[in-house]
């Protein structure tokens, strides 16, 4: 069997981390769908970067809008929102089967917003009415300021897929959003059984940040391995506080599980197995978000079976162990979380160049 559709049987969905309108037009991305049991999507500014910068489909898009009055900004999210309808409409069976539990595609909020809370609430409030798709969510980052956003977000019925964590504490910090925003509903007395939210927790960046800091140390016996031990201890947070007392009252009223999605999870050090992001992090109500290139490995070598619980003990005395030997993963959230919102906003401002070198003599501001 195509290990891919037995990742689905061991109860994790594949989501691919990549989109452009090619994939629709083509028949590619249905092609995933009922080959591969691909179950959703998400999309990020550097994505619609490469798509913009590379091709030609969005330019007549461009020059419409731009034609019509609308900033750069206004530009980007007026294609982008009507490929991810699109992409949504074709994954809606999906959803329908999952009975609104999968079949999803993210759509996120401009990383210039990174640290404004009410920037933040606005415009995913602004997407989330523009797009008008039950299973589309909206990136929100998980930094400080986002957290009050998730819950606003939350509260206000968007289903919110939170990206750009890192860190455990911040992780746990997430989920306590998103049960605020229901029980901020839950007091309104409004409907809490349709909302779906993901947390998007970044690996390999882990570990390329501390790889060459533990082999200068001589513990080359931990690189390679703290992103996964994060992970893994992740997903017992995950299960601790979708356990408990508090989600269960909420439970009852209809609220949904916060699933944990991995990203970040093609392999950048080639002396690593290019499905190791996928094998060691296999278990039931995950997602996996993969590129194009990790899923066609997968497809062709991967062994999938159960493995996110085990070791524990290990997973353990690693994180001990890089506490020991001066490894603050605290401060590496912290440094990584950083450097992604400044990532994604350089790779805004490439898109938004694009789009005025698109536009061509129409000004773009």
């Amino acid at each position: 069997m195509n290990p891919l559709k037995q990742l689905h049987k061991l109860g994790q969905s594949i989501w691919l981390d990549f989109f452009d309108r090619e994939v629709m037009d083509s028949g590619q991305l249905q092609k995933w769908i009922d080959e591969d049991d691909l179950a959703g999507i998400t999309s990020n500014p550097s994505i619609f970067e490469s798509a913009v910068a590379s091709g030609s489909d969005y330019d007549g898009d461009i020059k419409k809008l731009a034609d019509s009055g609308k900033t750069g900004e206004e530009i980007f999210f007026g294609f982008a929102v009507k490929d991810i309808q699109r992409a949504a409409d074709i994954l809606r069976p999906v959803y329908d089967a999952a009975k609104g539990n999968d079949g999803f595609v993210s759509l996120e909020v401009s990383p210039f917003l990174a640290n404004d809370t009410e920037g933040t609430v606005a415009q995913a409030l602004h997407l989330w009415k523009e797009v008008n798709r039950e299973n589309v969510m909206i990136k929100i980052p998980g930094t400080k300021e986002g957290l009050e956003a998730i819950r606003q977000a939350t509260a206000a019925g968007v289903n919110v897929n939170v990206t750009l964590l890192f860190g455990l504490d911040r992780y746990r910090a997430v989920t306590d959003a998103y049960l605020t925003g229901l029980e901020d509903r839950v007091a309104r007395g409004e409907s809490i059984d349709g909302i779906k939210s993901v947390a998007s927790f970044f690996l390999s960046r882990i570990d390329v940040l501390l790889d060459p800091q533990l082999k200068a140390k001589g513990l080359t016996d931990l690189a390679g391995k703290a992103a996964i031990a994060s992970a893994k201890t992740a997903y017992q947070i995950y299960k601790e506080v979708f356990g408990s007392e508090r989600f269960r009252k909420l439970e009852e009223k209809g609220a949904r599980k916060q699933k944990v999605l991995w990203a970040s999870t093609g392999t950048k050090n080639p002396e690593y197995s290019d499905v190791l992001y996928v094998e060691t992090l296999i278990g039931e109500n995950t997602i996996n978000t993969l590129p194009v290139k990790t899923i066609d490995a997968f497809r062709d070598h991967g062994v999938a079976k159960s493995t996110l619980e085990e070791g524990m003990d290990t997973v353990k005395a690693q994180l001990e162990a890089l506490a020991a030997n001066g490894i603050d993963l605290g401060k590496v959230s912290d440094e990584l979380e950083k450097e992604g919102i400044e990532k994604f906003n350089v790779a805004f401002e490439k898109l938004l160049s694009a789009i005025k070198e698109k536009a061509g003599k129409v000004k773009v501001s």
